[in-house]
């Protein structure tokens, strides 16, 4: 696994902290979107459909760290819309290592390299950038050419000033197994820590309906792209969600551990549905009725396998059950034994 000694002591340690005390429900992840705005056009994505008058809309470097004070999580993640947009994302960011929050910055990477200078690099930062394959299947999901490559340039550029730097992708119906593979060997070689991957999400309002993925076309694919990894793969996520990808383990969703916060507020229940939303964490934690959500529950939850949904499903197996941990630690040190 390719996440770093400080974060795993940091997040093991809160976690084992939550249950001591006897807390069921706890925030892993806090999801913070301080705008919606971006400056791609993705036909998966439902963010930029909003009106202007929300997309103009944009939190306050206060009302971010505030966010994550009253939530608690230690690892924030922000994407967006594209985050570098908002004219404070620095000072966010700031603000969020200075709380010694571990920071995961999401962008299309478009405006990442002439914004480099703003930050400071930092083991509580890392750029997330989102990469959906190799040249031709990226800049087809973006709808835009040329991004793939502006992307690999500013990934080199982060690496080059000694920032941490992940990537992101999202699969849908049409992706192809061996050319994910290749994509993984080609993240590799440009030296990045780690990957992170997920089915693609079921937005309502994206334009492309078609490719979201059905449950058992995700275990059909993952485990095409996943049941052979090679060597010198590393991902930045929990290997027992990668099995759940594959089948290989059943989870209920656990959506309070990626909490979201937006410009609307905390919204209930998770990052993909929109039943309403709180004016504080501590009502979305005691309002929202969460057995109402997830597979079988609920019909808009069928099919969802997301992370925002599962990965705390997945790390909550970890500290929880002894085949969960054990399973862990075989996979953190002996990976290609998948």
């Amino acid at each position: 696994m390719a996440v770093p000694l400080s974060q795993m002591y940091t997040v093991s340690k809160y976690v084992l902290t939550q249950k001591f005390r006897g807390v069921k429900r706890y925030p892993l992840v806090l999801m913070l979107e301080p705008l919606f705005r971006c400056n791609l056009a993705c036909a998966g994505c439902g963010k930029i459909q909003y009106p202007d008058h929300v997309l103009d809309k944009h939190l306050t470097p206060e009302q971010c760290w505030a966010a994550a004070e009253e939530c608690g999580a230690p690892i924030v993640s922000i994407p967006g819309g594209e985050p570098l947009i908002h004219p404070q994302m620095a000072k966010i960011v700031g603000g969020l290592v200075a709380q010694k929050r571990y920071v995961y910055l999401c962008t299309n990477a478009i405006l990442m390299e002439r914004k480099l200078d703003e930050y400071r690099p930092s083991q509580f930062l890392t750029f997330s950038v989102h990469m959906d394959g190799l040249r031709d299947e990226h800049d087809l999901a973006v709808c835009r050419d040329g991004v793939y490559d502006v992307a690999v340039k500013a990934i080199k550029a982060a690496l080059k000033r000694g920032h941490r730097v992940t990537t992101n992708t999202t699969l849908f119906d049409d992706a192809n197994p061996e050319r994910v593979r290749k994509f993984f060997d080609e993240m590799m070689a440009l030296g990045v820590e780690g990957m992170m991957i997920s089915p693609g999400y079921s937005y309502q309002k994206a334009p492309d309906q078609q490719h979201f993925l059905k449950r058992e076309r995700t275990r059909e694919l993952f485990s095409r792209i996943l049941g052979r990894p090679k060597r010198g793969w590393q991902f930045n996520q929990s290997p027992l969600f990668l099995d759940f990808l594959m089948g290989r383990r059943e989870y209920q969703c656990t959506p309070w551990g990626n909490p979201t916060y937006n410009v609307f507020g905390w919204q209930k229940p998770c990052y993909l549905l929109q039943e309403g939303y709180t004016k504080t964490f501590r009502e979305l934690m005691e309002l929202t009725e969460w057995d109402n959500y997830g597979t079988g529950r609920n019909e808009k939850c069928a099919d969802c396998m997301v992370h925002c949904g599962y990965e705390a499903s997945a790390v909550e197996d970890t500290f929880g059950t002894v085949s969960g941990f054990s399973r862990t630690v075989k996979l953190t040190l002996l990976p290609t034994s998948r």
